[in-house]
C-alpha cells in the first residue's frame, strides 16, 4: 500500500489535526494523490466542533506506523484442503512453483503445511523402505479422479482405506502364488490386457482391479467382479505410469506438517523476522482476528520494502512522532516549533518557521504555488492559527501570522474574532474529562541534557475548574510521571479569557522544582503571568531551570 501519511504529533491539539488536513489536501493537489490525513491520538471538543463547523471528517486514526506482517505477507493464497488429493496439490504446486502450500479447512483455518519435501519422500520410499511403495491409502474414488479414469463397476467408492499394490505382469502361476502372501480384500491389482491375470484376481477375492491403456474390459469379467463386489478402474495410462499415480491419490491430511509456526497480521515485522529467522520454517501463515488465514509469509518476504511513508506535521522530534516512525521514511517536516535532534537517512523537504502555527505555513503553501484553497480547509486552516496564536493575542503570533489569517477569513467567508469566541467557549477539558485522560490530551515529550520530561496544556476559560481538581489532577500527573520514567511532568493550565495568564503545576525531581522562579501559590503550583505560550515561553524556562540542576538530571 503505497500511502503517505500526513500526521501531526501524539495527543493532537487543534493545530496538528487541521494542519495534517489542510496540507494533505495540498499535496493532492499538487499531485501527491497518495498523501492521507493522518493523527495518532483522540481528538478533543474544540477540535470536534471546528471539524463540524466546516464540514470535514476527522483524519484517519493511526496508533502505529511501524512495519507489520499485513505490509509484506502474500495475499492471494494458493491452498489445498485436508481432503485434496496429493496429486491435485502436486499440479497446484507445479503450475504455481511453490514448494510448500497451506492446508485449509472449510473455515479458512490453518490445519498444517504440505511441503514438497515431505510429500515427495511419501511418493518415493527410501531403499530401506520400498515396503512402502506399494501401500495405496486412498478410497477409490480419489484414485480414479487421481488417474482420470473412469470408474466403470463401484462398490463403497467413497471409503478411506489403505491398500495394497500388485502388479499383474508375471505368469498366471506365479500371480496366483504371489496373491495368496497378501490379504486379499486389501489388494489393488494394476493390470494390461491379460484377462486371465484380471479373471484370477476375482477369484480370489481382491478390493480393486485397474485395467491399464483404457482398455476394454470384457463383459464376463465384469460379471464375475459385479458378482464379488469388486470395483473396476479403467486407466488411459500404461502400467509403470498408472503404478506410479495410485500413491498420490493419497488425502493430504495423511502427508501434511502439523507443526508450523504462523503470525498475527498485526504483529511488528520485527519481532516476526527473529522468530522467523530462528525457527528451520520457510512459509508461515498470516492470520487475522478471527484465527482465519489471511496471507502467507516466506522468509524473502521480509526483504520487501516498507512502501508506507510521513509526512510531519506540527513537531520534528521523534519522541512526540507516531509510534514506528523511527522505523518508516519520514519524506517532509512541516513545522514551527524548535528543532530537535530528528535524524533521516535521506535529504528531506524541512520547511520550519518561526510562525504563530503551522497552519499559517500550509496555508502560505497554497498561496505561494497558486493552488487553489477550498473553502472548508481554508476554514480549518483559519481554526488552526486562531487556536495556536489565541486569536494573535499569543507572544508566538506574528506578522504573517495575521496576514495569513485576513486571507484564510476571506476565503472561508469566516470572522475570526467570532470564531475565536465560539472555539474558546467550548465545552471546558477539566470539567468533561477524567483526570488521566485530561493532563495527557495535548501533552509532549521531550529529552533535555540527558533527562525526559514531558510537558502538558490545557487552555480554560478561567481557573475555576483547576482549583475544584487541582488534588486529582496532582495525582493523575504525578502517577503519569511514574509510569512514563519522566523525570519531571509538567501541567500548563492557560486561561485564554481575561486573563491571559497560566497556572503551571510541576511533579518529579525535588531539586529541579526548587529551580522553578515563579511565584510558588502552592506545593508544586505555580502562577505564570502573561505566559500562554508553551513552546515560545514555559519551554525555554524549563529547559534553563534543568540545565542549572545539573548532573542530577542525568
Amino acid at each position: 500500500m503505497n500511502e503517505i501519511y500526513v500526521i501531526g504529533h501524539r495527543n493532537p491539539d487543534t493545530d496538528a489535526i487541521c494542519s495534517a488536513i489542510g496540507y494533505a489536501e495540498f499535496k493532492n493537489r499538487t499531485g501527491t494523490r497518495e498523501a492521507v490525513p493522518a493523527r495518532c491520538g483522540d481528538t478533543n471538543d474544540r477540535i470536534d466542533f471546528v471539524l463540524r463547523t466546516f464540514g470535514v471528517p476527522a483524519p484517519r486514526f493511526i496508533a502505529d506506523v511501524s512495519p507489520k506482517i499485513s505490509d509484506v505477507m502474500q495475499r492471494d493464497v494458493q491452498s489445498v484442503t485436508p481432503d485434496s488429493i496429493a496429486s491435485d496439490a502436486l499440479s497446484l504446486m507445479d503450475e504455481r512453483s511453490l514448494r510448500i502450500l497451506p492446508v485449509l479447512d472449510h473455515t479458512r483455518r490453518c490445519r498444517g503445511l504440505l511441503s514438497l519435501f515431505k510429500l515427495t519422500k511419501f511418493l518415493f520410499p527410501a531403499a530401506d523402505r520400498l515396503a512402502d511403495s506399494r501401500r495405496v491409502l486412498s478410497s477409490i474414488r480419489n484414485l480414479v479422479e487421481t488417474l482420470q479414469g473412469q470408474l466403470i463397476l463401484s462398490f463403497e467408492p467413497d471409503r478411506e482405506e489403505e491398500l495394497i499394490m500388485v502388479i499383474g505382469a508375471m505368469s498366471v502361476a506365479s500371480f496366483t502364488e504371489r496373491l495368496k502372501t497378501f490379504q486379499s480384500d486389501k489388494l489393488l491389482v494394476v493390470v494390461g490386457d491379460r484377462q486371465d491375470i484380471q479373471e484370477v484376481a476375482i477369484e480370489e477375492g481382491v478390493r480393486a482391479i485397474i485395467v491399464t491403456g483404457g482398455i476394454k474390459v470384457e463383459k464376463n469379467v465384469l460379471e464375475m467382479a459385479a458378482a464379488k463386489h469388486i470395483s473396476i478402474i479403467s486407466s488411459p495410462h500404461d502400467t509403470a505410469t498408472t503404478s506410479t499415480l495410485c500413491r498420490a491419490a493419497v488425502a493430504v491430511r495423511h502427508v501434511l506438517n502439523e507443526e508450523f509456526i504462523c503470525f498475527n497480521e498485526h504483529s511488528p515485522l520485527a519481532a516476526a523476522r527473529d522468530e522467523a529467522r530462528a525457527s528451520g520454517h520457510q512459509v508461515f501463515p498470516v492470520l487475522d482476528a478471527e484465527n482465519k488465514v489471511a496471507g502467507i509469509l516466506s522468509k524473502t518476504d521480509f526483504l520487501k520494502p516498507i512502501t508506507r511513508k510521513l509526512i510531519l506535521v506540527d513537531h520534528n522530534e521523534i519522541s512526540q512522532a507516531v509510534q514506528g516512525a523511527d522505523q518508516v521514511e519520514i519524506i517532509e517536516i512541516i513545522d514551527h516549533h524548535r528543532i530537535g535532534s530528528l535524524s533521516t537517512l535521506e535529504p528531506i523537504l524541512f520547511r520550519n518557521e518561526p510562525v504563530g502555527s503551522t497552519s499559517t505555513i500550509v496555508a502560505d503553501c497554497f498561496f505561494q504555488m497558486g493552488v487553489h484553497l477550498p473553502p472548508p480547509v481554508a476554514g480549518l486552516l483559519l481554526a488552526g492559527l486562531v487556536s495556536d496564536t489565541l486569536n494573535l493575542t499569543s507572544p508566538t503570533a506574528t506578522s504573517r501570522d495575521a496576514e495569513i489569517l485576513k486571507k484564510l477569513e476571506e476565503i472561508s467567508a469566516t470572522n475570526a474574532r467570532q470564531f475565536a469566541e465560539k472555539f474558546f467557549a467550548a465545552d471546558s477539558l477539566l470539567m468533561l474529562k477524567p483526570a488521566p485522560q485530561a493532563i495527557t490530551t495535548d501533552c509532549k515529550e521531550y529529552v533535555e541534557e540527558g533527562a525526559k520530561f514531558s510537558i502538558a496544556q490545557i487552555e480554560e476559560n478561567g481557573f475555576e475548574q483547576f482549583w475544584k481538581r487541582k488534588s486529582e489532577l496532582l495525582e493523575a500527573l504525578e502517577a503519569y510521571r511514574r509510569r512514563s520514567a519522566y523525570f519531571f511532568s509538567a501541567l500548563l493550565v492557560t486561561d485564554v479569557g481575561a486573563t491571559q495568564s497560566s497556572l503551571l503545576m510541576v511533579v518529579g525531581d525535588a531539586g529541579f522544582i526548587q529551580r522553578i522562579g515563579y511565584p510558588r501559590l502552592e506545593p508544586g503550583v505555580f502562577e505564570l503571568r502573561d505566559v500562554v505560550s508553551r513552546k515560545k515561553q514555559l519551554l525555554p524556562y524549563l529547559i534553563h531551570c534543568l540545565r542549572q540542576t545539573g548532573s542530577g538530571a542525568r
